[in-house]
């Protein structure tokens, strides 16, 4: 978190979930009495370790951000670096045929989670115990920590479907005897979406001074995100067997309460430049810092593999934009989308960019060889740059990065970073929440003018997108749908027009993959996809999707000796 909110360590947060439990049973030599714990202080500091678990990652397979298992799955990314054996488990995601129910790093994604939920669990416990009169904020605080353990609860959601549910009432060792089964797939959607729900009914619409904190209208998007996600409901294979509209209504009328607090920024590039963060869409986002009185500050350590391999950073070439990616972004005759043939000629170099219809979302997304890297005009994206462009080609991911002369960039050798923060929730994906639940719904012509609302921003999003010269760096032409005039603006096309704008407007963010298994097409999508790319990259030559069992990753074979084989594996990876 900033200023406002310090992370910090504190031993307050350190009854933690674990793989390993022999040292549970040994009494630390430094315990802290009830009495120094049940106060209003060690309640706040036990808020502030709960808070501190979203930034609480590293450069490896512990990262907070979704990218490795959002991107790299989607069709959207290669893994990137030195090679498919560099960050081997990444190459797995990616891959899928040789994905293991026992990958270390799946684990430590799991334990990282319940650690964070342990942490809130450790904060409710304490707040529970304390009166009103002597702590004001104890139903604020509460909500605060029941919207964080939602938080984390939700990414274990999407990332393994069936999970163990723990709150504040069960003790830390006793988080292995609750069964991840013990609720149905609906059931625990619907424990989660009572948590946000909760918390929008109790926190306030701000948090003075407090950028970090949650608040209403947070709690209220990430509301209607679980609802948006349990709305299509799913069997025990994964499929897709039908839409709660009831769920879609909620959705609609939660994003309609927060149109007026939010907008659009001017410029899509604000959403990612460290001098324009919480500005007017950013609703809930990771509160990273510098010169903040620690070593290092709270930095990004999420993007900190996926710099070029130059003089200016150096390490280390992670997390590539894919060629069928690159081609998603071109444009039609008319500026719309080209949903058919996209893929048939790749869009590759600097010349093509400037004499082909292209979104401009293309250069806020991908560093292309001859065109300005991130908006500088005197910094030129070389080939040099790319680490091994024999296995991944030469693009590079630009949202997730700063310029090396931004004042929020820090070297941490032999890693980069920065203070930039990690946005989890904006407002143009709860604008396109709505839009599709209007669509699901039947309303497409509702949805109409929220998509056309985001194409015209990226429209607009050209003024950083020049070379020294001034002139532009792309062939831009995006244009609005106009039903009956240059479509038709059915049900099935406006579905079709609002799953392309979101790839378009997150890409390389994380989201696609968990989009394509709510949707139900992750199967189809995925093969059709590799059938294409395995052409072009030969380490996809034998990757294939399973249905029915890659659209979540097995629960971790640990996790599963750690509850004495309580917990049930996922579907497909028996």
């Amino acid at each position: 978190m900033k200023k406002s909110i310090y992370i910090c360590y504190t031993v307050l947060s350190l009854i933690l979930v674990s793989s390993c439990s022999d040292y549970l049973d040994i009494n630390p030599k430094g315990q802290l009495g009830e009495n120094q714990l049940n106060n209003v202080e060690a309640a706040e500091n036990l808020v502030i370790a709960a808070y501190s678990s979203l930034g609480n990652e590293n450069y490896n397979n512990k990262t907070n951000s979704l990218w490795p298992y959002g991107d790299l799955r989607s069709g959207d990314a290669y893994k990137g670096g030195a090679g498919t054996g560099d960050m081997e488990e990444w190459n797995l995601y990616e891959t899928f045929v040789s994905m293991r129910v026992d990958v270390g790093g799946l684990d430590q994604k799991w334990y990282r989670q319940y650690v964070a939920i342990s942490r809130a669990n450790n904060a409710l416990r304490v707040i529970n115990g304390l009166n009103a009169t002597d702590y004001p904020k104890k139903d604020i605080r509460t909500a605060e920590m029941r919207f964080l353990r939602a938080h984390y609860m939700f990414e274990l959601k999407l990332l393994f479907k069936y999970i163990p549910f723990v709150d504040e009432n069960l003790a830390p060792e006793d988080y292995v005897t609750i069964s991840n089964r013990e609720y149905s797939d609906t059931e625990q959607w619907n424990k989660i979406i009572d948590e946000f729900r909760f918390a929008a009914t109790t926190l306030p619409e701000q948090q003075e001074g407090h950028k970090g904190r949650a608040n209403q209208f947070m709690a209220k998007a990430y509301l209607a995100k679980a609802l948006l996600y349990a709305a299509y409901e799913q069997n025990e294979q994964h499929q897709v067997t039908g839409i709660n509209s009831q769920k879609l209504e909620e959705v609609v009328k939660l994003v309609t309460e927060l149109e007026g607090r939010y907008d659009l920024s001017q410029d899509f590039a604000f959403n990612f430049l460290c001098e324009y963060e919480n500005g007017p869409e950013s609703i809930f986002a990771v509160q990273n810092s510098l010169n903040d009185g620690t070593e290092f500050g709270r930095l990004d350590w999420s993007a900190m593999l996926n710099y070029p391999m130059n003089n200016e950073y150096g390490c280390c070439g992670f997390h590539q934009p894919s060629q069928n990616l690159v081609n998603a972004f071109k444009t039609d005759n008319e500026g719309l989308p080209q949903f058919t043939g996209f893929n048939n000629l790749d869009l590759t170099t600097a010349a093509q960019v400037k004499t082909q219809n292209v979104d401009p979302r293309l250069l806020h997304t991908v560093a292309i060889v001859g065109l300005p890297y991130k908006y500088k005009t005197d910094f030129i994206f070389q080939n040099s740059w790319v680490r091994q462009i024999e296995t991944y080609g030469n693009y590079m991911s630009l949202k997730e990065v700063v310029l090396y002369d931004n004042p929020c960039f820090k070297k941490v050798n032999p890693f980069m970073s920065s203070s930039k923060n990690r946005d989890i929730i904006r407002f143009d994906d709860v604008l396109l929440w709505k839009a599709e639940s209007l669509i699901e719904l039947g309303r497409h012509t509702q949805a109409l003018p929220i998509i056309n609302k985001i194409r015209k921003r990226a429209a607009e999003s050209t003024f950083r997108l020049v070379d020294r010269e001034g002139a532009p760096t792309g062939q831009f032409k995006v244009a609005a749908y106009v039903d009956g005039v240059n479509c038709t603006w059915n049900q099935n096309y406006a579905r079709e027009a609002l799953r392309w704008e979101r790839r378009l407007e997150f890409a390389m963010e994380g989201f696609r993959f968990f989009d394509l298994v709510r949707w139900g097409i992750a199967d189809t999508y995925i093969n059709a996809y590799l059938q294409k790319e395995k052409t072009r990259r030969n380490y996809l030559a034998a990757s294939v999707f399973k249905k029915s069992r890659d659209e979540y990753f097995p629960i971790p074979l640990s996790q599963i000796n750690f509850s004495k084989k309580l917990y049930v594996q996922n579907f497909g990876w028996y």
